[in-house]
């Protein structure tokens, strides 16, 4: 692998066979840590911490059928105890329409979210079944939903090859919705407060975006320990 930070140590540059991968130094050594439940602001235009929604107050988008599938087939193993809204999956399915590219978004946030006060337990129905059944939730949620605030843009390259760009989601990145966000969890310091690095925390899910290789290498530029 060739190595090497650039732009003022902001990105680390990870060149392997198949991809050109330029990673965001700056945000995997930050403290930056989710704070749903604790303190998210959520994503409407006026802050609403209250509503305990976070980013799930819009429909996750899937990413290709096998990922349809897989969601489909793990809310329909839900335990009616952690799905709030076991009722309206059964009657119409888990998807915004025919296409299944989007889960349904019930009365105003993802079919998937319990709210606060239900007795099984507020937050992602998928997320809480992974865990009952001693699985990770990784396995179990849509990618966009396990991969933020991590983003990486795609583009081709000469021979075949890609580079892709792995840094923290932008409020641009939520296209025109962004523009009147109340708050971007990755803006400001309101989320800096973890007690890890990025690199160390969101561990697992690096390692499910840049692969096992890339990620050892990421984590011994950075010098963490294992």
């Amino acid at each position: 692998m060739d190595e090497g930070a650039t732009d003022g140590e902001q990105w680390e540059h990870v060149d392997t066979p198949e991809v050109d991968w330029v990673v965001e130094r700056t945000f995997l050594e930050s403290n930056w840590s989710c704070i749903w439940g604790r303190g998210c602001l959520g994503i409407h235009d006026e802050p609403t911490e209250h509503l305990n929604q976070g980013c799930c107050s819009v429909g996750a988008h899937l990413d290709g059928d096998d990922e349809a599938r897989t969601v489909a087939a793990f809310a329909r193993m839900l335990d009616p105890a952690l799905f709030q809204f076991h009722r309206e999956a059964a009657a119409g399915g888990v998807f915004s329409d025919e296409t299944a590219t989007n889960t349904r978004v019930v009365d105003g946030a993802c079919i998937f979210l319990n709210r606060p006060g239900f007795p099984g337990g507020a937050g992602c129905a998928l997320h809480l079944g992974a865990e009952a059944d001693g699985e990770r939730p990784m396995d179990w949620k849509p990618s966009v939903c396990w991969q933020l605030p991590i983003r990486v843009d795609w583009e081709p390259l000469d021979g075949g090859r890609e580079r892709a760009t792995v840094r923290r989601w932008s409020r641009a990145d939520w296209g025109p919705e962004g523009e009147t966000m109340a708050w971007c969890c990755t803006e400001g310091e309101r989320a800096y407060v973890g007690d890890r690095p990025v690199i160390d925390s969101l561990g697992d899910e690096l390692v499910g975006v840049v692969g096992t290789e890339v990620y050892v290498e990421l984590r011994r530029r950075l010098e963490v320990e294992p």
